[in-house]
């Protein structure tokens, strides 16, 4: 089961929202199927990222990987220790492999996404 407190995409990426702040990476199970993640490629602070548009690249030893916007909005924040620590991704995607904070530009992008019981059942049904 994913964490219960976050909302997914059809893509692999979660949200974890507080107030009008929206913190993105990718799941646990994205992570498995990338295998070791050697390098991320994250938007500056300041880029403003449209729902669905690709906002950076991770890169793994089977594969390179485009990363898309769960929600749109302004980066705050990126998480700059997974230029030096990627493998963050793979051992704690959902807390230390965070990957961007966004002030969100429209909050009800957020009820367009996946809850972790869909998201759950989109993962089993592979």
């Amino acid at each position: 089961m994913v964490p219960t407190d976050l909302h997914y995409t059809k893509d692999h990426e979660w949200v974890r929202v507080a107030g009008d702040v929206a913190t993105v990476g990718i799941t646990a199970y994205a992570a498995e199927q990338l295998g070791d993640i050697v390098f991320v490629e994250l938007p500056d602070v300041g880029r403003v990222l449209e729902q669905a548009a690709t906002f950076g690249v991770v890169e793994s030893v089977k594969a390179v990987s485009d990363l898309f916007a769960p929600v749109g909005g302004e980066v705050l924040e990126r998480n700059d220790e997974l230029a030096s620590r990627p493998e963050l991704v793979n051992d704690d995607p959902y807390d230390g492999g965070w990957m961007v904070r966004l002030r969100l530009a429209d909050p009800a992008e957020v009820d367009r996404l996946l809850g972790p019981e869909a998201y759950d059942a989109l993962v089993a049904a592979g």
